[in-house]
């Protein structure tokens, strides 16, 4: 049985407790937040679980084998640095840090420690994106031209960060897992609407090896929420649309053929080839439960996680990089040397 602390308790944080409780494997012992009407609360719902208002005294505690941090990004370092230091194996939301000076110095501290550093980029546990995967993997889809992927949404608007660490960091994970690398370089467009120094919606392109192009739309300004990845192949296309619980992934059996088009000058058509839908049948779960089980695994297995140290420091450079771009006006940003 792995003892969990809880760091943060807000929206995160409390759906970490209800799914790790859940679990034969793990028990939350004690979480911690500065709302006492939060703890308050927390106490009523899981009566034995300890609060507290001082994250050190769960990082103190001999008893907790690893603790989760779902606290404002800005405050990821320091607690996190703690964490490790105290013995703990440690998940924590995304994205680690604000800048990769941090998270380099958490990655090399995790693997000084030999402890686990985990980083909640959860929809690479996502069903849909799993099997979305193996259709690019299996080369269903034939050679991959550009990915467009969209997440929106009026609202909820972050004081901590902007809209690209809020939002965007998310489909930075997604695109990278889908492709099986990451991307060289990058160019952004953001507007800043509501303040002078936090963005609200960005466009990104991030480009890729093998010439292929990614394109994110991240807004905290739209009246409707969208969370969508399109894949577009020379053979097939396909559109992962996280609110369809129906038919979350579909596949397009469409795209531009070359027709020979017979002239003096041996010249080709491009032509639109229209073909059927097919909509795979996916097992639909909580991706917060398949992450938060797989989080334990690694603990009880000591095996690297896929979203490990490495993974996040990587999303850190590419979120910085993205940052600059925005800075000079959207032009195009070479992105740091990625490792592995």
């Amino acid at each position: 049985m792995i003892n969990l602390g809880i760091i943060g308790c807000g929206h995160w944080g409390s759906n970490h407790i209800r799914v790790f409780n859940a679990s034969t494997d793990a028990k939350v012992r004690i979480c911690c937040d500065k709302n006492k009407n939060r703890l308050d609360k927390l106490s009523i719902a899981y009566p034995g679980l300890n609060v507290t208002s001082d994250y050190k005294s769960i990082i103190n505690d001999a008893n907790i084998d690893a603790v989760v941090v779902a606290t404002p990004t800005a405050s990821h370092y320091q607690i996190v640095k703690s964490a490790l230091l105290g013995g703990k194996d440690v998940f924590c939301e995304k994205p680690l840090c604000i800048n990769q000076k941090e998270s380099k110095e958490l990655m090399l501290l995790a693997r000084k420690k030999q402890k686990i550093l985990m980083v909640g980029y959860v929809f690479l546990f996502n069903n849909g994106i799993i099997a979305l995967k193996e259709q690019i993997k299996n080369k269903d889809l034939g050679k991959l031209y550009y990915l467009h992927l969209t997440r929106t949404n009026l609202g909820p608007i972050r004081d901590d960060v902007d809209v690209v660490y809020d939002l965007a960091s998310h489909d930075i994970s997604i695109a990278s897992f889908l492709l099986d690398k990451w991307p060289d370089s990058v160019s952004v467009n953001a507007g800043y609407f509501l303040r002078k120094n936090i963005s609200d919606i960005a466009f990104i392109t991030l480009y890729y090896p093998g010439n292929i192009l990614v394109h994110i739309h991240v807004s905290w300004l739209d009246p409707k929420k969208v969370r969508r990845a399109i894949c577009v192949g020379d053979k097939k296309m396909a559109v992962w649309d996280d609110l369809d619980a129906a038919e979350p992934i579909r596949i397009f059996n469409k795209g531009v053929t070359k027709e020979p088009f017979y002239s003096d000058y041996g010249e080709f058509q491009l032509l639109p080839r229209e073909g059927e839908v097919i909509s795979p049948a996916i097992k639909l779960n909580e991706p917060l439960r398949n992450q938060n089980g797989y989080f334990i695994d690694c603990i009880s297995n000591k095996k690297r996680p896929l979203t490990d140290a490495v993974f996040a420091h990587n999303i850190t450079k590419i979120l910085e990089a993205i940052q600059l771009s925005i800075k000079n006006d959207g032009r195009i940003q070479k992105i740091p040397k990625i490792g592995s």
